[in-house]
C-alpha cells in the first residue's frame, strides 16, 4: 500500500491531461438535424442535385472526389453506428426515400410535363435525360448510404435502397407520365411501319425503362406497353389488309405481307424486349392471312389454281410457307392442290376418250401412261420443293392419282397400259432407250403403279408379258427386268414377285442344263440345231398346248431330250409346249433363200407345205392334228402377213375353212433374214384366274380376321377385310358374297340373336 502511494506521488497526472484523455474516449454525439444539414444535404445532396440539373463545374473530373466521398460515407456511417436513441439509421432511410422524392416531384415531372405535346421524341428524350440522373442519383445515394444496406435494410426487411429509389421513380414520373410515353413509342413504330426514319437507340433506352419498373419482372412493361402494342399493331394492319385485299394481287399481297413479318421481326430486334416477337407475329397471321385465307386462295386471276397452272414455283413456296404459321393454314391449301393435280389428270383421260372416238383402242397406248408420267413427275417435284415434302400435300398427290390411275377408259385398263408400257420399255426393238433412261422410265411406272387398285391385275398381265420376253428372246436386258421385278418387290412384298423371280431362275438354270445336254445331243448325230427350255409349271402361265404332230427329225430330238432329262429328273413330268417354240427355217424360192425366224408351229406348217405341194384347210388339220381355232391364226400369219410366204386360194385377207395353200414360189424379199410373227393363241391375262385368286385372297381375308377376333359385326368385318387387302379392292358385295359362302361351308356362323354379327367356328 505504501509502495503504491509511493508510485502515485512518483508519476503524477496532470488535470488538463486527465480531461483530453476523457475528451478522447467519448466521440461527439452527432445530432440529426446537423448531420443532415450540414454534413450529408450540404455537401452531398444539394451538389448532386446542382450537378444533375447543371452538369459539372468546368475542369471537375469527377462528381465527387475520393476525400469528399468518404467524408460524406463517414458522416453517414457515425449517424447510423451511435448507440440509441441516437442511432439515426431509420431517420436516414427515410430521408433518404424524401430526397429522391421531392428532386423527382419538384423538379422532374415538371420538366417532363413541359416537353407534353412538344412532339413524341422531345418527351421520350427528355425522358431518357431524367431517367439516366436518376440512375446517377441512385448510385451516389446508395454509395453515400452503403451502411444502411448494410445492415438496417437487412435486418428490417425493408427494399434496399437501389430498389427504394426505383420505386419511387415508378410512383412518381413513369405512372404519371405512361400514357403520354406509351403513346408517344407507338407513334414512333407507326411512323417507322410508314417508312420514316426514327432514333431507334431513343426507343430502346426508353423500352429498357419499361423493363426496369418491372423491378426483376416485365410486368410493366407487357402491361403498360406490350398490350397497347399489340392493339395499336393489329388497328395498323387491319386498315392495310383492307387495302391490300383490295388493289393487290395474291402474290403481291403475300410478298407485303412476307415483308411485314420481317420488319416487325427485325423491329423486335432492334428496341423492343424479345417476349413480343411471338405476340406481334401472332397478330400479324392472323389479320394479315387468317381472316383472309379462302380469299386469297381463291382470288380470281391469282388464286392458288392460278399460280399451280402458270408453274408460280416462288409465289407457291411463298404462300406454303406463310400459311404454314397458321394452325389450319395447310388443309385448304392442299385441298385446292389435290382438286387441281385430279383436274390436270382428268384432262389427260378426256384426251384418251376422245382420241378413242377415231382411233381404234389398243393395250398400247404409250402417249396416255407417259402423260400421266409426266404429271406425277412434275407435281412430286413441286410437293418436294415448293411444300417442303409435307405430309398433307404427300396425301394429296396420292389421293389425286388414286382417282386419275382408277380411272379406267375404253376397253383395256390402265393397269394393262401399264404393264404394256413397261413391256415396251423392256423389250428389245421397243422403245429406244439407254439404261439410265430405262431406270428413270421404271421408277416412274412404279410410283404410278402404286396407286392402283387392281395390283393383282397388273401383276398378272405383267407375268404374261415377261414370260413372252423371257421365252421369245426379245427381253433388252437381264438386269433391267431383275430391276422392275426387284422395285414391285419393294413395293408390295415377297409374295407379289415370287412367281417372276421364279421365272428368272428357270431360264438362268435352264442356261446350265443347255450345255450338257448339247454334248449329249452331239453324239446322237441329229441334223437339227434342238434345245429345249424347261418352265416350272407353279411360276409360268398357262399356256394352250395343241399335240401337234412333228415332223419325223423333231421328234427323233424331242425323244433323246425325254430320255436324257427322265435320267436326270425321275421324278419330273414333261409337258411339251409348242406354242412357245420357235424355229430358224430355210426356205427356197426361185433362185433365193431365205432364213425364215418363225414359231415351231410355222415351221410344222412350212414343213407340210414343202417340195410345192397343196394342202386344203381340212387336209392341213388333220395332217398336223391343230383344231380350227389354232390353224386359222397360224395360217393367217404366214399367208396374210407381211412376208407371204404361202399363198392361198382364194385370195383374200381371211382365212375360210374351203381355203388352200401352197408354198409362195414368187416370194421374193430384200431382207435375206426374216421374221414372221404370229398372233399368240393365249390372252394377254386370264381374267378367270384373277377372279379366282381374289376369291380366295378374299376368303383367307376373312378366316384370318373371325379367327383373331371370334366374333364381329358386319360393317367391321368389311372394314377389316378392306384394310387387309392390298393388291385389290373388292366391292363390299363381293365381301358379302363370300361371307355367305363360308357360313355354308360352316367356317362362319351368324349370331342367333343377331343377324348382323358373325361368330367364327373352330
Amino acid at each position: 500500500c505504501v509502495s503504491e502511494d509511493a508510485t502515485s506521488q512518483a508519476n503524477p497526472i496532470p488535470k488538463s491531461q486527465a480531461e483530453i484523455m476523457a475528451t478522447a474516449s467519448t466521440p461527439k454525439i452527432i445530432t440529426l438535424e446537423e448531420g443532415w444539414n450540414e454534413e450529408i444535404k450540404k455537401k452531398a445532396i444539394d451538389v448532386l442535385e446542382d450537378m444533375l440539373d447543371n452538369g459539372l463545374q468546368e475542369g471537375k473530373q469527377n462528381m465527387f472526389a475520393a476525400k469528399e466521398y468518404v467524408q460524406i460515407y463517414t458522416t453517414c456511417y457515425d449517424m447510423c453506428t451511435q448507440r440509441s436513441p441516437y442511432n439515426w439509421s431509420r431517420d436516414l432511410y427515410q430521408r433518404h426515400g424524401e430526397t429522391i422524392e421531392n428532386y423527382l416531384v419538384k423538379t422532374v415531372r415538371p420538366a417532363l410535363q413541359d416537353k407534353v405535346g412538344q412532339g413524341g421524341t422531345i418527351l421520350l428524350t427528355e425522358l431518357q435525360y431524367r431517367w439516366s440522373n436518376h440512375q446517377i442519383m441512385n448510385k451516389w445515394l446508395k454509395k453515400f448510404f452503403t451502411y444502411l444496406d448494410r445492415y438496417y435494410v437487412k435486418h428490417h426487411s425493408l427494399p434496399t435502397l437501389n430498389q427504394a429509389g426505383l420505386k419511387h421513380f415508378k410512383t412518381q414520373i413513369y405512372d404519371e407520365m405512361k400514357p403520354e410515353t406509351t403513346k408517344a413509342i407507338l407513334k414512333l413504330i407507326d411512323d417507322e411501319r410508314e417508312g420514316e426514319i426514327i432514333d431507334k437507340t431513343l426507343v430502346k433506352s426508353i423500352v429498357e425503362l419499361y423493363e426496369a419498373m418491372g423491378m426483376s419482372s416485365l410486368d410493366a412493361y407487357t402491361v403498360d406497353l406490350e398490350v397497347p402494342l399489340l392493339n395499336s399493331t393489329r388497328e395498323y394492319y387491319v386498315k392495310k389488309r383492307d387495302e391490300w385485299i383490295v388493289q393487290d394481287s395474291t402474290p403481291d399481297y403475300l410478298i407485303k405481307t412476307e415483308k411485314a413479318l420481317g420488319d416487325e421481326k427485325t423491329r423486335v430486334a432492334d428496341y423492343l424486349n424479345s417476349a413480343s416477337e411471338t405476340k406481334i407475329q401472332r397478330v400479324l397471321e392472323e389479320e394479315l392471312l387468317e381472316k383472309v385465307q379462302m380469299q386469297l386462295l381463291e382470288k380470281e386471276g391469282s388464286g392458288c389454281r392460278v399460280l399451280l397452272a402458270n408453274d408460280k414455283f416462288e409465289d407457291l413456296r411463298r404462300m406454303f410457307n406463310l400459311f404454314s404459321r397458321l394452325e389450319k393454314g395447310l388443309p385448304p391449301l392442299a385441298d385446292m392442290v389435290e382438286k387441281f393435280i385430279t383436274s390436270m389428270g382428268n384432262e389427260i383421260i378426256d384426251k384418251r376418250k376422245a382420241r378413242l372416238e377415231t382411233e381404234k383402242d389398243k393395250n398400247d397406248d404409250p402417249k396416255f401412261v407417259k402423260a400421266l408420267i409426266e404429271l406425277h413427275e412434275k407435281y412430286l417435284g413441286v410437293i418436294k420443293s415448293e411444300f417442303s415434302g409435307h405430309s398433307l400435300f404427300q396425301k394429296a398427290l396420292k389421293d389425286a392419282f388414286q382417282e386419275i390411275v382408277n380411272k379406267n377408259v375404253g376397253q383395256f385398263t390402265n393397269a394393262e397400259l401399264m404393264s404394256t408400257f413397261c413391256d415396251r420399255v423392256l423389250k428389245s426393238g421397243g422403245e429406244k432407250l439407254s439404261e439410265q433412261e430405262v431406270e428413270q422410265n421404271l421408277e416412274r411406272i412404279v410410283q404410278l403403279f402404286s396407286y392402283l387398285t387392281d395390283k393383282d391385275l397388273f401383276a398378272e398381265i405383267y407375268r404374261n408379258q415377261l414370260a413372252k420376253r423371257l421365252l421369245n428372246q426379245r427381253s433388252a436386258s437381264d438386269d433391267a427386268e431383275k430391276t422392275m421385278i426387284s422395285k414391285l418387290k419393294m413395293q408390295c412384298g415377297t409374295h407379289f414377285t415370287s412367281k417372276m423371280e421364279g421365272m428368272l431362275a428357270d431360264l438362268a438354270i435352264g442356261s446350265d442344263q443347255k450345255t450338257e445336254f448339247d454334248a449329249k445331243l452331239e453324239q446322237s448325230n441329229t441334223k437339227l440345231d434342238f434345245s429345249v427350255q424347261v418352265l416350272t409349271t407353279g411360276f409360268w402361265p398357262t399356256y394352250k398346248s395343241p399335240e401337234v404332230v412333228l415332223p419325223e427329225n423333231m421328234s427323233t430330238c424331242m425323244g433323246i431330250f425325254k430320255e436324257w432329262h427322265d435320267n436326270k429328273h425321275a421324278k419330273r413330268k414333261l409337258s411339251w409346249i409348242h406354242s412357245l417354240g420357235n424355229a430358224n427355217v430355210r426356205g427356197t424360192f426361185g433362185k433365193k433363200s431365205y432364213d425364215m425366224q418363225v414359231t415351231t408351229l410355222q415351221a410344222v406348217a412350212l414343213n407340210a407345205l414343202g417340195g410345192g405341194k397343196s394342202l386344203t384347210f381340212t387336209e392341213l388339220a388333220e395332217k398336223l392334228n391343230l383344231e380350227e381355232s389354232v390353224l386359222k391364226p397360224l395360217m393367217h400369219s404366214l399367208s396374210c402377213g407381211k412376208y407371204k410366204v404361202i399363198t392361198k386360194t382364194p385370195a383374200s385377207n381371211k382365212i375360210n375353212t374351203t381355203d388352200s395353200f401352197k408354198a409362195n414360189a414368187k416370194f421374193s424379199s430384200n431382207m435375206r433374214k426374216l421374221r414372221i410373227p404370229m398372233a399368240s393363241l393365249d390372252a394377254s391375262h386370264n381374267t378367270k384366274r384373277v377372279e379366282e385368286d381374289r376369291t380366295i385372297a378374299i376368303e383367307a381375308a376373312i378366316v384370318r380376321i373371325m379367327k383373331a377376333r371370334k366374333t364381329l359385326q358386319h360393317q367391321q368385318l368389311i372394314a377389316e377385310v378392306l384394310s387387309q387387302l392390298a393388291f385389290f379392292k373388292p366391292n363390299p358385295r363381293a365381301i358379302k358374297k363370300r361371307i355367305e359362302a363360308l357360313i355354308d361351308r360352316e367356317y362362319l356362323e351368324r349370331a342367333k340373336d343377331n343377324t348382323n354379327q358373325y361368330n367364327y367356328l373352330a
